[in-house]
């Protein structure tokens, strides 16, 4: 049965355990595939920390989904990864188990944000790491963004659908 919405959908946490996406009814999230060590990571991090702090209490969750499919760049444990983020950046927002994006063994929810918000300059596929997407408040992929755009610039967006 294809989800009707984000919340139709479980992931896995860090230590493997399931999570439903319905636990963040109500939020808006931004859905990012990071990596530890891409040139983009340094830029993506801090913004994605950044943001997550100013606007957490209004309602927004930033979902982190660590992937290796773009050069290796991902290659650490779950541990490793969460270390990283958390010292490194002081990243407080959910980081959850690796996963693919692209591919025969894509992670549902990555084939429903593509399926979503596929095609038109993106395609079907995830181009690289960094790819972010942003969901309402009623579990709905509003917007897709390039790994390249910053997450300062959706900052806009973002306080749109938080009403603030």
């Amino acid at each position: 049965m294809a989800a009707e919405s984000i919340y139709d959908i479980t992931v896995k946490d860090m230590q493997g355990k399931d999570v439903s996406l319905s636990a963040y009814k109500g939020k808006v999230l931004l859905i990012v595939n990071v990596a530890s060590q891409c040139g983009l990571t340094t830029t993506n991090y801090k913004d994605l920390t950044d943001l997550y702090n100013k606007y957490k209490d209004a309602g927004l969750e930033v979902l982190a989904f660590p992937c290796n499919q773009f050069g290796g760049q991902e290659p650490g444990t779950n541990e490793e990864v969460k270390a990283f983020a958390c010292t490194r950046f002081n990243a407080e927002f959910p980081i959850f188990d690796k996963v693919e994006v692209n591919g025969k063994n894509t992670d549902p929810l990555y084939q429903f944000l593509k399926q979503a918000k596929g095609g038109g300059i993106f395609g079907s596929f995830i181009k690289w790491n960094f790819a972010k997407f942003l969901v309402d408040r009623d579990g709905q992929v509003v917007e897709r963004y390039a790994p390249t755009t910053s997450p300062s610039k959706i900052e806009g967006n973002i306080k749109k659908l938080l009403g603030s």
